[in-house]
């Protein structure tokens, strides 16, 4: 059961921190803010193997990158969840499509591709990675509720797409609206780290693709422009299909048309 705002003061009491509790509404896991500058984010038990990627990422990127990211104060146990204490972050989920800020993601990316990978990371075989959720990609679209049409073309697509073999970076996964802040026409927050793995850096592209430049030629150009390296438009919709999250009946709905998964990689991640 999540914890209460009840349970989120007594948390802060015995933390010995001050400020008004109130819980942020998006997100899986519940996360308050106390005060105007400290959050604190809680995991489940079932969740607690999710904390070390957390606080790597976070401790690798703090005053790295071109948009502040949090710094851990604390963490630990409390009862049996597990916590993360770090520095609030300031502004709005930007609007999106925007030139801007696919401009300013574009150079985020760069940076943060950049960034020696935390040994928390995983996972150790991206390939075997790769080859676990291709094995399951069919069954997962089919539970999202995708049309045998599309199902049925997905092992060819993937069979003809080679996803090459560069080397690992540090990827957020989900670089998405709803995980950056913006004030003042600039990105004021990146956050949300437990997801983050190493792997294809073209597996970034494909939540950025859907959910920041969502299809805008202009954007998805400024974005890659800014980046400094043109991901391959096919293996990013590889990757789209492939992702732990991928709910491509969702992306059908939200993004541009197309009649197979060629066009929609050229429609959605080509510039």
């Amino acid at each position: 059961m999540d914890p209460s705002g009840q349970d989120a003061e007594s948390y802060r009491d015995r933390l010995g921190l001050r400020g008004d509790v109130v819980r942020f509404e998006e997100g899986s896991l519940p996360v308050f803010a106390i005060g105007d500058e400290l959050v604190l984010k809680l995991f489940p038990p079932e969740y607690h193997g999710e904390v070390p990627a957390e606080v790597a990422v976070m401790e690798a990127l703090h005053g790295k990158l071109p948009v502040p990211t949090p710094r851990l104060h604390a963490t630990g146990l409390l009862d049996n969840w597990a916590y993360v204490l770090m520095s609030r972050l300031h502004g709005d989920e930007p609007e999106v499509p925007d030139v801007e800020v696919s401009t300013q993601v574009g150079e985020m990316l760069k940076a943060l591709h950049a960034i020696e990978l935390p040994a928390a990371l995983g996972p150790a075989d991206w390939a075997a990675f790769v080859a676990g959720q291709r094995k399951g990609c069919v069954e997962q679209q089919r539970k999202h509720g995708l049309s045998e049409r599309w199902l049925e073309r997905i092992p060819a697509f993937l069979d003809g797409v080679d996803l090459g073999s560069d080397a690992a970076v540090l990827l957020h996964t989900e670089v998405m609206s709803a995980h950056l802040l913006r004030r003042n026409g600039k990105l004021s927050g990146l956050f949300d780290f437990e997801p983050a793995m190493r792997g294809a850096f073209e597996y970034e592209f494909a939540s950025v693709g859907i959910f920041v430049t969502r299809g805008d030629r202009e954007c998805w150009k400024a974005l890659v422009d800014a980046y400094g390296r043109v991901p391959e438009p096919r293996r990013v919709m590889a990757y789209a299909l492939l992702h732990v999250y991928s709910n491509m009946p969702w992306y059908l709905r939200e993004m541009p048309e197309g009649d197979s998964f060629d066009e929609l990689a050229a429609r959605w991640f080509g510039a």
